[in-house]
């Protein structure tokens, strides 16, 4: 957030190292968006994240296969589900919905996916509804992870939090929005 980056283990060296296994410390399920690459944000370097991009973080069964690889098969300890401002897919999903226009291709796909939140969205209402659905989107993502049936019981032991956080493209600040291990 400060803009001193630290660029940590991206060398050769580190390379060496991860080049026969690995063990990140973070699972990231994010957007696609251009402007929030988890490993820059978070500024970690090889072999520190798992992570999984998605429009809106939509989640089906290969995306969450994904999620659960790293906490199922080497104890990671984190997953974060991790959203941001002004979301163009969300945007896009949210305008389709209202709309009752269906967007082309695949990209329907993410419009399905994302209805839950839409319906939230528009209960909630507020003076950004995009903004809203955004949000809503990562929480209704954590909560799935975290009770998911094959997750739930790390969780429960406590060994694996499931955070849902929201990445401000204004200020660089990622604010938890649920899970914050305590």
């Amino acid at each position: 957030m400060s803009g001193k980056l630290q660029h940590p283990d991206r060398d050769p060296d580190r390379r060496q190292f991860v080049a026969q296994e690995q063990a990140p410390f973070g699972a990231v399920l994010s957007c696609i968006d251009s402007r929030v690459p988890p490993e820059l944000l978070f500024d970690t370097g090889l072999g520190d994240l798992y992570v999984m991009r998605t429009g809106g973080q939509a989640a089906d069964p290969v995306v969450t296969g994904s999620v659960e690889y790293g906490p199922m098969t080497g104890g990671t300890p984190l997953i974060v589900v991790l959203g941001h401002q002004r979301c163009g897919a969300v945007k896009a999903a949210y305008q389709s919905m209202r709309d009752g226009k269906p967007l082309p291709g695949n990209l329907q796909a993410i419009v399905k996916a994302l209805r839950p939140a839409y319906e939230q969205a528009v209960r909630e209402g507020g003076a950004d509804p995009v903004e809203t659905m955004a949000r809503a989107q990562v929480r209704l993502t954590a909560t799935a992870l975290r009770s998911n049936q094959d997750l739930a019981p790390l969780v429960r032991k406590g060994s694996l939090a499931v955070v849902g956080a929201y990445y401000s493209l204004d200020t660089g600040k990622v604010q938890v929005l649920t899970g914050a291990p305590s």
